[in-house]
């Protein structure tokens, strides 16, 4: 008889935000992904980084500048031993996969992606390796 791990085929946690589109709101972002970072069990140091990446995300995403009106979204997927982060904002121009920044992201989560949606640009950070209980 075959047996099936829950955990595998549990459906994924997922945790939106949106916070004005301001480098003051970037702290409610930041403590929210150290938060869901804790649930997969992550070294203190693996949470700092993703925090670090989620912030150089959001701040590469406003320009490091306020954009009046505009929203920053920041979408966190727990699986079983992962997580995702997909970040959107107002930026006009997204980091070039050669820059710094692009190994900076890299460095701290491994896995970056990026990307264009309606008058939008997105960063998606995955970091795996999670133990989920």
């Amino acid at each position: 008889m075959d047996t099936v791990d829950e955990s595998e085929t549990a459906q994924p946690d997922t945790v939106d935000l949106r916070v004005p589109a301001d480098p003051a709101y970037l702290a409610v972002i930041r403590t929210a992904s150290a938060g869901l970072a804790a649930r997969l069990d992550l070294t203190l140091d693996e949470i700092e980084d993703l925090r670090i990446a989620v912030d150089e995300a959001c701040a590469l995403l406003l320009e490091h500048r306020a954009h009046q009106g505009e929203t920053l979204s920041a979408s966190f997927t727990i699986h079983n031993h992962s997580l995702k982060v997909v970040v959107s904002g107002p930026a006009r121009r997204l980091p070039e996969r050669s820059s710094f920044a692009w190994t900076v992201l890299e460095a701290l989560v491994g896995q970056v992606e990026t990307g264009t949606s309606v008058n939008r640009r997105w960063i998606r950070l995955t970091h795996a390796g999670g133990r989920r209980a």
